[in-house]
This record gives structure tokens, C-alpha cells and sequence, in this order.
């Protein structure tokens, strides 16, 4: 007996000893196993809400995918197929247009994913009973936020350096096409413009084309080319994509300013069609086409360009009003001024024309638009998931096809403005840092206003 109570008491001693120690560790142990326990569960979590948004993403991505793919395949199908051009090259084609598909999916995806994801956990409850057991709705969006940065950095790359090579493997492609079958762009009695030039063939069969007709513009006034037969070759070099051998040829030139014309004839002439006038598809230097990186160098020799510019403008309007200043003492100062009046008169329209001259550059601006356009689409998954996360706040319910149908509608209203952006950032001198990112601030602004609402609310 005094045995079993001596080993109880070494027990309850044990007992105290490790109570000591715990409380001088200040809980240590138990805060440990706890922590264990909380990660394990968010992760779990993080991990449960992950899978929901992702599939709804999945589902949303294929939606726009395909619209995409399907407007795609069927203007090739139209263009090129019709034609009777091989089947695997147009496959080859509409693989090499996949980076410009996704570029522009994965963003809109990222939105209607999110919110079809927040909307079916919502309209379960599953957000309450989250509330309910002590987790912050705050917390268990973080999977929404993670998920669309990761977004974002797919869109990047896809719109960075997946575009830019299909563009370039499509353009290859689609000039080899040409070679085998003109009829792609040259329709038999149809009218193509290219810049200053009209091309309108007769009959084409093959790679021989009857009664083919060239109207071109020049300084000069108008030339137009008629021959009886012409037969396609290929281009002599990368800069052209097509030649035309024409026969039996009567060229007729017609002067702009004296009003008269001259003709000749030629039983055999050569005419070139060149890539950059043919078709968009083939442009391959276009700002649109290339990496972020290939942009902003080109911005910034177009930049040193039209800085040497202005600098050298400048020069000369000094020189002119000094010029001008010189002609007018001496108009002053003149007997007979009628000569000196019409030199100061001649310099002062000089002195007018170059002032007035514009101090930007077009192609800079189309070139500053697609840089900021090549960062704002992709990050656009940003704030389209924060107003996902701002609209669930607001307990959405109906389920994954009133989240979807939603951002749908935002979707569009995003492109919309875009759209206008672009459009106005080419036609104005608004500025490209606007334009661009306008849209994506615009949707960061409408979650920042709903978070506040729900704050107050």
C-alpha cells in the first residue's frame, strides 16, 4: 500500500515537474502543435477553394477558347480553305494563331472563373459555415488572388514571346501558301488595294492570270498596267512575296498637274508585290509582333529619332527668324520694297510650315500603345480578381452560371474600353500610359468603391 502510494506520488511529482516546465516555456509545446494544426487546416482550405476556383477557371477558359479558335478557324476557313489550300497547312496555321487565343482568353477566363468559383461556394453556404467556424472571408479568398497572379504570368509570357514566334511561324507559312495557290489573295475578277496600288485580275487559274490590271499612284498622277497574260512567280528576296511575269502589256501614264499622258508597250514586264503591302497577316516588323523587350528598344531609337528632329527643327525656325528679322530692316530701310516684301513674305510661309509641323511621331505613339498594352491585358487578372472577391463579399448566390453570365458582361465592358483607348491613343495624342491602363484602373477602381460599401455596410 505504501508502495502504490509512493508510485503515485512520483506520478503526480512527474506531473508537476512537466507542468513546470510547460508554464516556463510559456505554453510552448501546445502553441507548436497548434500552429501545426491551423497550417494544416488552411491549407486544406487554401487548397478546397483553389480546386473550386481553378475548375471554374478551366470551364470559363474553354468557353473563350473556343469562341476564339472557332472565329479564328472560320475566317482561314473562308480566306484559305476555301481555296483549296491544303488542310494541314491551315491546321498549321490556326496552331501558329493558338498564343493570340490564349493571350486574350486566360484574362477574361480569370474573371468569370472567379466568380463562377465565389457564386457556387456562396450559394452552399460554404463561406457562412467558414465564418462560423472562426476563419476570415478575407483568408479564404487569398486562393483567388494567388490563382490570378499566376494567371497574369501565363498571359504574360503567352503575349510576349508565344505570340510574337506563331506570328512569325504564321507569316512563313502563309507566304509559302501563296506561292501554291494565288487564288488566296488574288481572286479571280475580284479588286485588292495595297496602299497607293489596285490590282484587279481576270481569271485566275493556277498561277495564270488573264486581262490582270494595275492602277498605282505616284507624285506624278496615275500608271496603269494592262496585260493580256501575266503568270505568278516567287519573290527574288525576303522583301518581295510575289512577281508577276506579264506579256503583250500596254502602260499608260497620266499626268497630274499638265493634265496629258503618255503610253507604251512591252511584250514582257516584271511586277513585284511586296510584303509590307500585300497583307496585316505578313507584317512581321509591326509593334504587335514582337517581344515587350524588341518594343521598347524600337521606342527608344524612335525616340532619339524624333528628338534629332525637333533639335534640327529648331535650328531652322532660329535661322528663319533671324532671317525674317534681317528681311524686315531691310524691307524698312528699301526704296523699292515690292522684291524685299515678297522674300520676307516667302520666308515667313517657311517660318509658318515648320512651326506649325507636328512634334510627335505616329508611329512612336502606335509603338508606346502596344508596349503598355503587351503588360496591361495580362495584369488585368489583378483587379478582376479583387472585384471577384469584392462581389462575393456581397454573399453572390445562383451558382457557377450567374457568376459566369456576370463576367461575361464585365468582360465586355473591359474590351470596350480598351477598344476605345486604343483607338483614341492612335487617332489623338492621348497619352499611351492612359489609354492602356485606363481599363484595368477602371476595374480596380469599381472593387476599391465595393470593398468600401461593404466596410460601411
Amino acid at each position: 500500500m505504501i508502495k502504490n502510494n509512493s508510485q503515485e506520488a512520483k506520478l503526480l511529482l512527474q506531473e508537476i515537474t512537466d507542468l513546470i516546465i510547460i508554464e516556463e516555456n510559456k505554453g510552448l509545446p501546445f502553441r507548436q502543435e497548434g500552429l501545426l494544426i491551423m497550417r494544416k487546416r488552411y491549407f486544406i482550405l487554401f487548397k478546397y477553394i483553389a480546386q473550386e476556383v481553378g475548375f471554374s477557371f478551366l470551364i470559363a477558359f474553354l468557353f473563350f477558347f473556343f469562341i476564339l479558335l472557332i472565329n479564328q478557324f472560320l475566317y482561314l476557313a473562308e480566306r484559305i480553305l476555301s481555296k483549296h489550300a491544303s488542310p494541314i497547312d491551315v491546321i498549321m496555321l490556326i496552331i501558329y494563331s493558338l498564343p493570340s487565343v490564349i493571350a486574350i482568353a486566360v484574362p477574361f477566363s480569370s474573371l468569370s472563373g472567379a466568380i463562377m468559383g465565389i457564386s457556387r461556394l456562396s450559394s452552399d453556404n460554404e463561406f457562412i459555415a467558414l465564418q462560423a467556424g472562426g476563419i476570415s472571408l478575407y483568408t479564404a479568398y487569398v486562393p483567388v488572388i494567388v490563382l490570378s497572379i499566376l494567371l497574369s504570368g501565363v498571359s504574360f509570357v503567352a503575349n510576349d514571346y508565344f505570340l510574337p514566334l506563331g506570328n512569325i511561324n504564321f507569316s512563313k507559312l502563309y507566304r509559302k501558301i501563296l506561292y501554291s495557290t494565288p487564288e488566296i489573295e488574288l481572286e479571280s475578277y475580284s479588286i485588292k488595294k495595297y496602299k497607293n496600288t489596285i490590282i484587279i485580275p481576270g481569271s485566275v487559274k493556277d498561277k495564270n492570270i488573264d486581262n490582270f490590271i494595275i492602277i498605282e499612284k505616284n507624285n506624278e498622277g496615275k500608271e496603269i498596267i494592262h496585260a493580256q497574260k501575266a503568270q505568278l512567280m516567287m519573290g527574288k528576296d525576303s522583301r518581295t512575296l510575289l512577281s508577276l511575269d506579264m506579256s503583250d502589256t500596254f502602260i499608260s501614264n497620266i499626268k497630274k498637274n499638265r493634265g496629258d499622258y503618255e503610253y507604251s508597250f512591252a511584250d514582257s514586264l516584271i511586277y513585284s508585290i511586296y510584303m509590307k503591302d500585300i497583307n496585316i497577316n505578313l507584317q512581321n516588323t509591326g509593334p504587335e509582333k514582337m517581344s515587350s523587350l524588341d518594343v521598347y528598344r524600337a521606342i527608344e531609337e524612335k525616340e532619339k529619332k524624333l528628338q534629332e528632329k525637333l533639335a534640327s527643327r529648331k535650328i531652322e525656325i532660329e535661322k528663319l527668324k533671324n532671317k525674317i528679322n534681317n528681311q524686315y530692316f531691310s524691307l524698312v530701310l528699301a526704296e523699292n520694297p515690292v522684291t524685299k516684301y515678297s522674300s520676307l513674305a516667302t520666308s515667313y510661309n517657311q517660318y509658318e510650315n515648320l512651326n506649325n509641323l507636328p512634334t510627335t511621331d505616329r508611329s512612336l505613339q502606335r509603338y508606346l500603345l502596344e508596349f503598355h498594352k503587351k503588360f496591361a491585358i495580362p495584369f488585368i487578372c489583378i483587379p478582376f480578381s479583387l472585384l471577384a472577391v469584392a462581389l462575393g463579399l456581397f454573399n453572390i448566390r445562383g451558382g457557377r452560371g450567374v457568376g459566369f453570365l456576370i463576367g461575361v458582361v464585365l468582360s465586355i465592358i473591359y474590351w470596350s474600353l480598351l477598344f476605345v483607348g486604343n483607338t483614341l491613343g492612335i487617332r489623338t495624342d492621348l497619352s499611351p500610359v492612359f489609354a492602356m491602363w485606363f481599363p484595368d484602373i477602371f476595374i480596380f477602381m469599381i472593387a476599391f468603391i465595393l470593398f468600401l460599401l461593404k466596410g460601411r455596410g
